[in-house]
């Protein structure tokens, strides 16, 4: 697929992570025709690394502005100071010794903001320093998940609700010195209370279902006893979690990587000790509900 500015790369059939070339996003406006192109992308392949952007914070942000509804994540000590839009994840300090964003996100499987009433749509990441060894962030597709999920795994699946929550992936911060683990619970439960979502939702774009739930977030089978749900969910993350089912994309210089979180999760990778890594991410909110029947 090629206008006269770009040129969009799909994946092999089957196959997640598509690729555009040749596209300045600085140059983009809200009445860009690129725009939908891009957007369409995303849903086909789910996955998608825009080539060779050299960009300042500020066009990186006016960037999702065009694209959908730049979020705001919750916890302020991601933020970075001048774009609250901004989730910086490093372990790189500030020259002037202030600590800014957090280190060690994402290394479970997960997806984004999967622990909210209205979870988010679009995930963006640019790398701003690589570390040598390795970079990536992992992937899962599940709609091919659910395809092949087998006949003694689905009946844990169809017809359910799960419950999820994101308690014990809090970040604790420099205003929490003297609480206690109980009153960082209680005030996680008032913020990000625990959420229902169905086993398998449905894409308003391209009508695909998936499998929606994951050992990062995903905390109970409603109407379960306890033990039978622990035992359902470890059998089910196992099978989804198989080296098999992942892919893998290894970050480069000039990459912005969007993917759509409804078919996807996704984990990053594991920093090997004393190197430095960081990433700026921003999450977007597209036109559509999460999934067919969510009222946005």
């Amino acid at each position: 697929m090629k206008t006269e500015t770009i040129e969009i790369k799909d994946a092999p059939k089957g196959e997640i992570g598509g690729e555009i070339v040749g596209l300045d996003i600085t140059q983009l406006n809200a009445q860009s025709p690129e725009l939908e192109e891009i957007r369409q992308a995303i849903y086909r392949n789910k996955l998608m690394v825009i080539r060779n952007q050299d960009i300042s914070l500020e066009q990186y942000v006016a960037f999702t502005r065009v694209l959908g509804k730049p979020q705001v994540y919750f916890q302020e000590n991601y933020h970075h100071p001048v774009f609250p839009e901004v989730f910086v994840s490093t372990n790189v300090p500030e020259p002037d010794g202030k600590k800014v964003g957090v280190a060690g996100t994402g290394h479970y499987w997960h997806t984004d903001c999967q622990f909210q009433k209205e979870p988010l749509s679009f995930t963006s990441i640019t790398p701003v320093i690589i570390p040598k060894s390795i970079r990536a962030t992992y992937y899962i597709d599940m709609v091919k998940v659910l395809k092949n999920l087998p006949a003694e795994l689905r009946k844990y699946v169809d017809g359910k609700t799960y419950i999820h929550g994101g308690n014990n992936r809090y970040k604790v911060q420099p205003s929490d010195v003297d609480k206690s683990i109980q009153q960082l619970i209680d005030y996680m439960n008032e913020i990000v209370p625990l959420v229902e979502h169905p086993a398998v939702i449905t894409h308003p774009v391209t009508g695909e279902q998936a499998l929606y739930i994951s050992s990062g977030f995903t905390m109970k089978i409603k109407g379960m006893k306890h033990e039978e749900s622990q035992e359902a969910l470890k059998a089910l993350f196992d099978f989804i979690e198989k080296e098999e089912n992942v892919y893998t994309h290894n970050w480069d210089k000039g990459d912005l990587i969007i993917w759509d979180n409804r078919p996807l999760l996704h984990k990053s990778s594991v920093l090997a000790k004393g190197e430095l890594s960081k990433s700026y991410r921003i999450g977007i909110y597209d036109q559509y509900p999460f999934y067919v029947g969510l009222n946005k």
